[in-house]
């Protein structure tokens, strides 16, 4: 199989981590006789640097032509002046909505051989096993009007949350069609005691869950959510909810797994299913981490696993995104750690090593 992967590393540590994930596709790529062909382009701050804008046009067409868009992060204090004309995080609401990757996938897995270096009781999170569904191209983020005003009484700020029933269809139907591949539980997320959106949402929920009789449907309100990631984690299966509180939740829970550092996403323009290719934007979820951006302790098992979501969504490779996947187990099993997830007696690596180790798993797998 040959395929162009876009490689749009960014800010921070995103370069660091992102060439750990490009080097196992690579190694996975050498073991099952596939090709990558990589193409790279600047993004976030550093094109604001080098070329004035977050986002080249070349680069947008770049990754709309690709099979696959594998992404690092973008922004840090060094563009955080609110007066600015452009952001860094400019790209990345871009590329979304250019790619129209309206389902962002977060899985949160707990390995047991991990739980030494979460900060909850072992009995917590014995069974965790979840994946946050977030909508990811409308909402806060996108809608309009938006912007700041001055006034004879001061400045005024407005967002605006706006959603279309099908906007709200489309995305409930990703977690309809997981849960049911998954354990059979979809937690609707929602906030409609208060928001006219949220009412929407609550009402598409209900009409839809009839089609899928084996998935059982759960509306919860996003406050009573995010107790319960902390106090019952395992009770969720899926959960599906609308771009900012899926932004927090899936924030919040990846603190279950004991690091940001070890978890990935799939932004997704379709449904995801075994043997479907569905165009799709991979990356961490840990953003740019500028404090330690150059020191070579990033944990790059984030972008490792996004590339081996990509292998499954985009590439529709199952068995290589397996394999990627039992390689970081064996890493992790044997004791290796970045500093994010050290604890005493840890076999303490930085973000080449981890991937040096991680390849040599790959490598050895067959």
């Amino acid at each position: 199989m040959e395929c162009q992967i876009a490689v749009l590393g960014g800010d921070g540590i995103g370069p660091e981590v992102t060439a750990q994930g490009v080097r196992a596709l690579e190694a996975m790529g050498k073991v099952f006789g596939h090709q990558f062909r990589l193409e790279y382009g600047d993004v976030g701050g550093i094109s604001i640097d080098k070329h004035g804008t977050p986002l080249l046009p070349q680069v947008s067409e770049l990754a709309a032509s690709s099979d696959a868009v594998l992404f690092g992060g973008v922004g840090g204090p060094k563009w955080d002046d609110p007066n600015a004309p452009s952001r860094p995080e400019d790209a990345l609401l871009q590329l979304r909505a250019d790619l129209g990757v309206f389902a962002n996938i977060r899985p949160v897995k707990v390995y047991p051989w991990l739980a030494e270096s979460s900060v909850f009781k072992p009995q917590v999170l014995e069974g965790v096993d979840l994946v946050v569904v977030r909508e990811l191209t409308g909402g806060l983020y996108y809608a309009q009007p938006k912007g700041r005003h001055e006034t004879p009484q001061g400045q005024t700020a407005v967002d605006t949350m706006r959603y279309s029933e099908a906007e709200v269809e489309r995305i409930l139907r990703v977690g309809f069609e997981l849960a049911q591949s998954r354990r059979g539980k979809l937690a609707s997320v929602d906030k409609a005691n208060v928001l006219e959106c949220s009412r929407l949402w609550r009402q598409t929920a209900s009409r839809l869950a009839p089609e899928y009789p084996t998935v059982e449907l759960e509306h919860v309100l996003v406050d009573s959510c995010a107790m319960h990631l902390i106090q019952q984690p395992a009770r969720f299966d899926v959960i599906v909810s609308e771009n900012t509180f899926g932004d927090i939740l899936s924030d919040e829970a990846s603190v279950l797994a004991g690091s940001m550092g070890l978890l990935p996403s799939a932004s997704l323009a379709g449904v995801p299913m075994e043997g479907r290719l569905t165009p799709g934007f991979y990356e961490p979820i840990h953003g740019t981490a500028p404090d330690i951006a150059g020191q070579g302790i990033a944990n790059p098992i984030g972008s490792i696993l996004s590339a081996a979501m990509m292998v499954r969504y985009s590439l529709g490779l199952t068995e290589e995104a397996v394999c990627m996947e039992l390689a970081v187990d064996q890493v992790l099993m044997d004791g290796f750690r970045t500093a994010d997830i050290a604890v005493q007696d840890s076999k303490l690596v930085g973000s080449q090593e981890m991937g040096d180790r991680i390849v040599a798993a790959l490598e050895s797998s067959r």
